[in-house]
């Protein structure tokens, strides 16, 4: 109840005051938000099938969020940002997906 809380929360505050992006953080923001998609989907999973670990979802959440934007950021200092940013969003839509797939069979039984 306490993350549902705080969600609303965030989703209050986020309204109300708008925070802008700088310019330079603006290409590594949905790189990470896909990856924290990617954590989130994953901790679901693993609740559903009871092996969930908050050390290992801390953990999986913060690294997908930083592997993912230190690529992106390789990406761009290499002149090939778009590439990289098109592959990172490619690796973990399939790993949303496949978490998703787990979900559903987990919930449906099917």
């Amino acid at each position: 109840m306490i993350a549902v809380i705080g969600l609303a929360l965030g989703i209050l505050v986020g309204l109300l005051f708008s925070p802008d992006v700088p310019p330079a953080f603006q290409p590594y923001l949905p790189i990470a938000v896909v990856a924290a998609l990617d954590a989130l989907f994953g901790g679901v999973r693993a609740q559903l099938e009871g092996v969930f670990n908050d050390r290992v979802f801390i953990t999986s959440f913060l690294s997908n969020v930083v592997v993912a934007a230190l690529l992106v950021f390789l990406g761009d200092q290499l002149g090939v940002g778009s590439q990289l940013s098109t592959a990172v969003v490619v690796v973990l839509g399939i790993r949303i997906f496949s978490n998703a797939a787990s979900i559903r069979r987990s919930l449906f039984k099917a």
